[in-house]
């Protein structure tokens, strides 16, 4: 007699809403997969709430306190996104704008980043865009003063980052969501990282 085989341990049970917002999608050439829901805390999922930032509407506001980024709507409403943000000694703050906005983007390790990870020599020139390109689907770019930043707003696939401070100084959303806020932001957005 054969023994059977043990259960697997339930999978969580998410809500259907958000198990659609962040499902697998094609996106181009690029199958961007499904967030496991399982690694990202629900307080960090997209929703639209009411505006704590009384910014006027398009501001995206960067809450570095509570990893949030906050797209701020008509009638007192924002659009909410969870973000991971710069570890110690890397962070950005201030005042913005987003000046250049791009799908798939290529990502250039900045020549500090190649010193301090040598292993990233090989990406000097530019990594295309791609599913293990560290900006992920979309990437906003910073300037301020008309000067850039080298700081992006971007996608990542780490979800699991999000709500943690583990970047270079950039901020970070699931892939999904920087794919809505790129829908909802033009050039020209205003950006405050407080």
């Amino acid at each position: 007699m054969s023994t059977p085989a043990p259960e697997l341990p339930a999978t969580p049970q998410f809500d259907p809403f958000y198990a659609n917002v962040y499902r697998g999608v094609q996106d181009g050439e690029f199958y961007v997969p499904a967030v496991d829901l399982r690694f990202v805390d629900s307080a960090y999922y997209r929703r639209v709430v009411p505006d704590p930032t009384g910014e006027r509407p398009g501001t995206i506001y960067v809450d570095t306190a509570n990893y949030y980024l906050y797209l701020v709507q008509e009638d007192g409403q924002a659009m909410r996104y969870g973000v991971g943000l710069g570890r110690e000694g890397f962070g950005w703050s201030g005042r913005g704008t987003i000046e250049f906005k791009r799908r798939w983007p290529t990502w250039t390790p900045p020549a500090a980043m190649i010193e301090r990870q040598p292993e990233l020599e090989e990406w000097r020139n530019g990594q295309p865009g791609g599913l293990d390109n560290p900006l992920g689907a979309r990437a906003l770019y910073i300037f301020q003063n008309g000067r850039d930043t080298l700081y992006r707003i971007h996608g990542t696939p780490e979800p699991w980052t999000i709500g943690t401070n583990v970047s270079s100084g950039c901020v970070r959303l699931m892939n999904q969501d920087i794919m809505d806020l790129y829908s909802r932001v033009s050039t020209g957005n205003t950006l405050i990282v407080a």
